[in-house]
């Protein structure tokens, strides 16, 4: 078998969203003839574990680690937080903080780690990994961001071992929702569109996780993009499909950050209660994942609090039975400039589920498209408080007539061992160049 080497700062025990994509591509390359070598920090900042993940790390799969430094204990210092303190993604904040310590550690943040907090891993893996491979050579190197530190190291390997290179993005650089909240100085700013331009530039494939990102880094710089999207892995789900919530759940699995916070659904629901009072005998509000502070303070506006069910957070096996128990799953777009090209992991494993989705997003997004193709829910476009209301409605009388199902169809596309052969194609496509 061909080797590729995958540089990539999430692996379990890491739960969370970061980890799901590589994990599921290493875990069925083998059967694409690619032997995985997996790099990852020895003592990494994860904002969750979930240890059930191990399970899907193939047998004998060799696993380099380094030690990492990261400046987060002075962040927490700074902040006031505890050492066992966890950093959380996309500045969400579950309790209300001192706003002028934030916006200082962010400018920090923004300013002195560029391209991120993981930059003072770049030189010390970079002489790790030289090292090794001069003892033990690969066909072909990987990198996965965010963080796109990753990308940096990948770069300075490939310019020492003249190899394939494969750059990932699972979210974007400089066009990334939160980007504009980094305040950056105009050098700071420069010096991250100059290393995302030398990514986009020199690797030899870069893939994106949708049809739009791929049409917004093209705009950065003009070359092909491979779309491979996220996907749902058939392993995990349950054969024995559990019986739905006795409630009328609507859950949303996953972090609640600001930016998704939906203020429309919680408006239509508000609404709907007042002018169909058994509704409010049925509803379950089920949140599955850390949640924003924002959030909570907008379901307590709305007096939808005591319909809320909080579950910080589930290991990955339970995640995917909740999917499958919930009458409606509810998938948020960030209400950012980006919005169009957002395709979450969680989307994929909704739609493996089979129960009918709700969606508040761009009526012109990729997540839309794919759940046009696949009929597997409703789409409200922000701001349309009426059109929620129907969906919402439509749901509820089918769930009320134990009629609440859906026949989507399309989606084996979108199995995680599939994708993985179309990944393995991109890999045998930049090997086969260098002869």
């Amino acid at each position: 078998m061909k080797k590729v080497l995958i540089i990539s700062y999430y692996w379990p025990p890491s739960g969370g969203a970061g980890v799901q994509r590589w994990l599921k591509f290493v875990k069925y390359l083998r059967d694409f003839g690619w032997e995985p070598i997996v790099y990852c920090p020895e003592n990494p900042e994860y904002p969750e574990s979930d240890i059930s993940l191990l399970k899907d790390i193939p047998v004998n799969l060799e696993i380099l680690r380094y030690p990492i430094w990261e400046p987060y204990h002075f962040y927490k210092k700074l902040l006031g937080q505890k050492k066992e303190d966890k950093i959380n993604a996309a500045f969400l904040s579950e309790k209300k903080k001192n706003k002028t310590l934030e916006n200082i550690s962010i400018w920090i943040r923004g300013n002195f780690f560029i391209p991120d907090a993981r930059k003072f891993w770049i030189r010390p893996s970079v002489k790790f990994l030289k090292k090794h491979l001069a003892e033990h050579p690969v066909d072909a190197i990987v990198s996965t961001g965010p963080p796109h530190s990753t990308h940096l190291i990948a770069r300075q390997l490939t310019s020492q071992f003249e190899l394939p290179w494969m750059a990932d993005f699972r979210d974007p650089w400089t066009n990334i929702d939160f980007y504009k909240d980094l305040k950056l100085t105009s050098p700071a700013d420069k010096k991250h569109r100059e290393l995302e331009m030398a990514v986009l530039r020199e690797a030899d494939a870069v893939t994106v996780i949708s049809n739009s990102m791929a049409d917004d880094f093209d705009k950065i710089f003009h070359r092909s993009y491979e779309v491979i999207t996220n996907g749902f892995d058939m392993d995990d789900l349950d054969p024995r499909v559990p019986q739905p919530d006795k409630k009328f759940s609507i859950a949303h699995i996953g972090t609640l950050v600001s930016s998704r916070n939906p203020i429309t659904l919680w408006e239509a629901i508000h609404s709907l209660l007042a002018s169909h009072p058994d509704l409010g005998n049925d509803l379950e509000i089920k949140l599955v994942g850390k949640v924003d502070f924002s959030v909570t303070s907008s379901l307590e506006n709305f007096g939808l609090s005591r319909f809320v069910r909080k579950i910080d957070y589930m290991p990955h096996d339970e995640v995917i039975k909740c999917q499958q128990q919930s009458q409606i799953l509810l998938l948020i777009i960030n209400n950012t400039p980006n919005s169009k090209m957002i395709l979450t992991g969680k989307f994929f494993e909704y739609l493996a589920a089979r129960r009918p989705i709700l969606c508040l997003g761009p009526e012109d997004g990729d997540a839309a498209t794919i759940l046009h193709e696949t009929s597997a829910g409703l789409l409200a476009g922000f701001g349309d408080i009426e059109t929620m209301k129907l969906h919402i409605l439509q749901y509820y009388s089918a769930y009320k007539n134990g009629l609440l199902s859906i026949n989507s169809g399309e989606i084996e596309k979108y199995s995680r061992k599939a994708l993985t052969g179309r990944l393995a194609q991109v890999l045998d496509k930049i090997t086969s160049k260098v002869i």
